[in-house]
């Protein structure tokens, strides 16, 4: 399939979700080269059409996430970037991090909540549908393959301030046992609904975090550990499957030849030159 607006031509390479409201695709741009990819939100429920165009007028995409929007067939287009996903809640791992880091990372999350440039409404989806991601630096970046199906144009920031500290309580909920000022104070605003900002969210969040103190050695090795898991992993499950294979091949061999000849080269390698034998 190909989408085509003046400024893009996109061609479907993966499907991310399928609803009655809206579909979300990934494609590439085929007027570009190399491999630039878009989410692309394709909407055909007429009512969400006109809240969208309601939130996206001509003018109001200058600071917006949002790269193109166009009428194709009977759907209107919704073109937003696309980055490889790092769901948070799945590459958090707030037990082996001390308290600051998890501080920090909830920052982070406020950070890209303030500068997403998304209207409340888009944002009160990404943040109640998850779309929070953790780079290895433990900066949060947004996805933006959101579901439609329950965009309300009568969410705005409050709204938003009150999911996004949700999240942070469950960022922080492993640090519950320990001293961690922050995790107190947000679970007393959020039971008395005080959040109204993100900026007091930020301040509060900023104000409570724990003192900075020199980082030790076993700190420094879980967040290499933490930082670099993924490649790790990665490296560890092609030395099983180069050793698995190893296993198999000398496995057969002793089955079929009732030795395994190859092993020779590391046993008994020099028992004899030629004639002489050096045993003797």
């Amino acid at each position: 399939m190909i989408l085509e607006s003046s400024k893009l031509k996109l061609e479907e390479i993966s499907t991310v979700r399928l609803t009655p409201v809206c579909n979300c695709l990934i494609c590439k741009d085929l007027r570009m080269e190399g491999a630039t990819l878009y989410t692309v939100l394709q909407v055909r429920d007429h009512e969400v059409i006109h809240a969208l165009l309601t939130l996206y007028g001509t003018n109001s995409i200058a600071d917006s996430p949002l790269v193109d929007f166009f009428s194709s067939a009977d759907a209107q287009i919704f073109v937003f970037p696309w980055r490889k996903e790092r769901p948070l809640l799945e590459f958090y791992v707030g037990d082996v991090m001390p308290l600051t880091q998890c501080e920090d990372i909830c920052i982070n999350v406020i950070l890209a909540c303030m500068t997403s440039g998304l209207p409340w409404p888009i944002l009160y989806l990404v943040l109640r549908q998850r779309l929070l991601n953790l780079n290895r630096d433990d900066s949060v970046y947004l996805s933006y393959s959101v579901d439609l199906t329950e965009l309300d144009l009568t969410k705005h920031e409050r709204d938003c301030v009150e999911e996004c500290a949700d999240i942070l309580m469950l960022l922080l909920e492993s640090k519950s046992s320990q001293k961690a000022d922050s995790y107190q104070l947000l679970g007393k605003k959020i039971a008395s609904r005080s959040y109204n900002k993100f900026t007091e969210l930020y301040r509060d969040v900023r104000l409570a975090a724990a003192p900075k103190g020199r980082k030790g050695i076993l700190y420094r090795i879980r967040c290499i550990f933490a930082r670099h898991r993924d490649t790790l992993f990665g490296i560890l499950f092609w030395v099983c499957l180069i050793l698995g294979i190893v296993a198999l091949a000398m496995l057969i061999s002793h089955l079929t030849l009732g030795d395994i000849p190859w092993l020779r080269l590391f046993l008994n390698t020099f028992k004899q030159i030629g004639t002489e034998s050096l045993l003797q």
